[in-house]
C-alpha cells in the first residue's frame, strides 16, 4: 500500500493542461435553496439578460469556467516552471473502497512527513507517522525503505508508478495541455479547484487540486484511482529554490538491511 498511496501522492502534484468546459447546470426550481455557485464564481444569470449600462455584458458560466481553467492552468504552469526544487510538510489521507455488499468501510489512513522534489527527476518521501519509510529516487534508480521491516526495494526510476504524464511536470519533463484535459469546479478569489484527467491511459481517473489563484501554487491534491480508492495529499510550509543537494536524492542500504531487486514489468 506504501508504493500505491506515494505513487498517488506524487502524480498528483504534476503536470496541468489544456481546458474543457463543464456542462451548463439548470437553475434552482422556485422554493427550494440556491443552487451552489458555477465555477466562474458567480450567479448563474440567463444569456439575454442585459448588463448595467456602462458594464460589459456577463459571459455564459459554461464560458467562464473555460475561462478560469485555462488562466489556471496557466498559472500553474508559469509558477512551477520557475522551481528548481521544491520542500513541503505533507500529510496523506488514503481512503480504499471496500468490495462487496458486505464488507465493512475502512477508515482513511493518514500518514504525515516531508516531501522533496528537485528538477530533472529526483524526489524524495520521508514518511514519519504512523511509522517511518523512506521513497526515493535519483532519476535513475527508485530505493523504498522500510527501516522496522530491515528492507529495501531497488528498481528502475522508469518503470511502475514513476511513468506515465502525472509524474513528470514538477520532475521537469511533462506538458501541461498534452497531457491532461483540465475542468474548473469552483474558481474564487481565495481558492479555485481543478479536475484533471488525463489524455492517455493512466492507472488513475482522474486528479482533483486545489491551487493558490495569486501565486498558481498546488496547496492540495487528489487522485482517484481506477477502482474508486483517493489519495488526499496537503501540503504546508513549502520552501522552494533552496538549492537541494545530490545527495538528498541517494540512498545506500544501512548494515543488516536486505535488499530486493524488483524486476521490470514483464520480466
Amino acid at each position: 500500500m506504501l508504493v500505491a498511496g506515494v505513487a498517488l501522492a506524487a502524480g498528483a502534484l504534476l503536470a496541468l493542461p489544456a481546458p474543457a468546459a463543464p456542462k451548463r447546470r439548470a437553475a434552482p426550481k422556485a422554493g427550494t435553496a440556491a443552487a451552489e455557485a458555477p465555477a466562474a464564481g458567480g450567479p448563474e444569470e440567463s444569456a439575454s439578460q442585459p448588463a448595467p449600462e456602462g458594464q460589459p455584458a456577463a459571459k455564459p458560466p459554461a464560458e467562464a469556467a473555460k475561462d478560469c481553467a485555462a488562466a489556471m492552468a496557466r498559472k500553474v504552469q508559469g509558477h512551477y516552471d520557475g522551481v528548481r526544487d521544491l520542500t513541503a510538510r505533507f500529510t496523506q489521507i488514503t481512503e480504499v473502497v471496500s468490495l462487496g455488499a458486505q464488507a465493512a468501510a475502512s477508515p482513511p489512513a493518514t500518514s504525515s512527513g516531508e516531501v522533496s522534489f528537485a528538477k530533472p527527476g529526483r524526489m524524495r518521501w520521508s514518511y514519519e507517522q504512523p511509522e517511518q519509510s523512506l521513497v526515493v529516487t535519483d532519476g535513475d534508480e527508485l530505493w523504498i525503505y522500510d527501516p522496522a521491516g530491515k528492507e529495501a526495494q531497488r528498481m528502475r526510476a522508469g518503470q511502475g508508478f514513476l511513468s506515465g504524464a502525472a509524474l513528470q511536470f514538477l520532475l521537469g519533463q511533462g506538458a501541461m495541455e498534452r497531457d491532461f484535459r483540465v475542468k474548473a469546479l469552483a474558481c474564487g478569489a481565495e481558492q479555485a479547484r481543478l479536475s484533471l484527467v488525463p489524455r492517455k491511459s493512466a492507472a488513475y481517473e482522474r486528479i482533483e487540486i486545489r491551487v493558490d489563484p495569486a501565486t498558481g501554487e498546488i496547496t492540495e491534491t487528489a487522485v482517484f484511482d481506477l477502482v474508486g480508492n483517493v489519495t488526499r495529499v496537503s501540503f504546508e510550509q513549502v520552501r522552494t529554490n533552496t538549492g537541494l543537494t545530490e545527495d538528498l536524492f541517494r540512498f545506500s542500504p544501512p548494515d543488516g538491511v536486505r535488499v530486493v531487486e524488483v524486476p521490470a514489468a514483464g520480466q
